[in-house]
């Protein structure tokens, strides 16, 4: 039996967006923690959507909703459904004063159970592996546990290493994710594809270097990196880019959705302070995602080599740079400040995880937010620098 934690930033997040649509897809990686928060819900009447019995109730979606009129209802993994879209957007028509929470492992577009991604008719909330938010609900704020354990609940709460938890998880996925949603052959080079992020996740990705490793063609690679970008487990980074001569255009960086996955796959037991900052800017980039509910975040390079960790796009106004770095001893400036010469008016911070208030420095005369990460989430939350997705 799973432990009932209350999940108050996420809570909160569901009861808001019921109010704008009473239809809500609730999606994130397998044992994100998708049952166990709606479940901590209050009112709800809670339909595990894998039970035969379940599936058979909802065979008939008119009658299933007008027995339930004005309730609270969860619809977990709704894609075992044979055409779960018609039951919610029944709903979503015909049965406003209902709420219905349905969740599943990922993207309504990617699966083809979905004949219609119900656009206007629902609102969407990601969960994403554990946040700053919920180490306070853990009542355990070890950001290194975090790191080496993972983000996944059941995970973070073990108290030895879960190892044995990580291959169960890629096997459950690959059956129930992969095989059932988009039906992709060739088990042993999908897992090896899968095998090689998790070692070099965050660096540049090229489709090439992957086909050859593989065995399979650059096309099959491309259709891999689509499949496990919406089932959420790599988060794929575009480089951001407006003067093409000089800066990195096409090539991406793929980072994986989770620090326990890469430290596994790593071979990692104990984590060095030398891998401090690597994890540190995984879990900067879950922060930001959980917060935006956006995957619009990148990265800017130029093609000398000089790098900003994050760049947030803004419709109409100036990007936001982000670095991120474990300690604010170690910064190096040489990328953000040939990022700024090129984009002045950017907003530019320093997160680190050494730092507490935030403080503003000068960087060739444009003024940079060195600031923790509740400083920079206090920006992105109340919409200071809003961004788009």
């Amino acid at each position: 039996m799973p432990i009932m934690i209350r999940r108050k930033y996420w809570l909160k997040k569901i009861e808001l967006l019921w109010r704008e649509r009473s239809v809500l897809w609730l999606s994130g990686v397998r044992r994100a923690g998708k049952t166990v928060l709606s479940q901590t819900l209050p009112r709800v009447d809670y339909y595990d959507c894998e039970l035969p019995r379940i599936r058979s109730i909802m065979a008939d979606p008119e009658k299933f909703l007008k027995e339930r009129k004005g309730k609270r209802i969860i619809l977990d993994e709704i894609h075992r459904l044979d055409n779960p879209s018609e039951l919610l957007k029944i709903a979503a028509d015909h049965y406003p004063e209902t709420k219905i929470l349905a969740t599943g492992s990922s993207s309504l577009s990617a699966s083809t159970k979905f004949k219609d991604t119900l656009a206007g008719r629902k609102a969407e909330l990601w969960l994403t592996p554990l946040i700053s938010y919920d180490l306070k609900d853990f009542k355990r704020r070890d950001i290194k546990h975090r790191f080496l354990f993972g983000g996944l609940p059941p995970f973070f709460l073990s108290k030895k290493l879960p190892e044995k938890y990580f291959q169960e998880w890629v096997d459950a996925y690959w059956a129930k994710d992969i095989q059932e949603l988009f039906r992709i052959e060739r088990r042993n080079s999908f897992q090896k594809f899968f095998e090689l992020l998790m070692i070099q996740s965050g660096g540049i990705f090229e489709a090439s270097r992957f086909s050859n490793q593989c065995a399979v063609s650059h096309t099959t690679i491309s259709n891999y990196l689509r499949v496990l970008e919406e089932t959420y487990v790599v988060y794929v980074l575009r480089p951001f880019s407006t003067y093409k001569n000089t800066e990195i255009v096409a090539a991406p960086k793929v980072y994986m959705f989770d620090t326990g996955f890469v430290c596994y796959y790593r071979g990692l037991h104990d984590l060095k302070s030398t891998e401090f900052g690597h994890m540190w800017e995984h879990f900067v980039l879950n922060e930001l995602q959980a917060q935006m509910q956006s995957r619009n975040v990148r990265y800017w390079r130029d093609k000398q080599g000089h790098e900003v960790d994050f760049i947030i796009e803004r419709r109409g106004e100036p990007p936001i740079a982000i670095e991120a770095k474990w300690s604010s001893n170690a910064f190096d400036f040489s990328g953000l400040k040939i990022f700024l010469h090129q984009y002045p008016n950017a907003k530019a911070f320093f997160v680190s995880n050494d730092l507490s208030q935030p403080k503003t420095k000068s960087i060739n005369g444009i003024p940079v937010i060195y600031t923790g990460l509740k400083g920079l989430i206090h920006y992105i939350r109340n919409g200071m620098y809003s961004c788009h997705s």
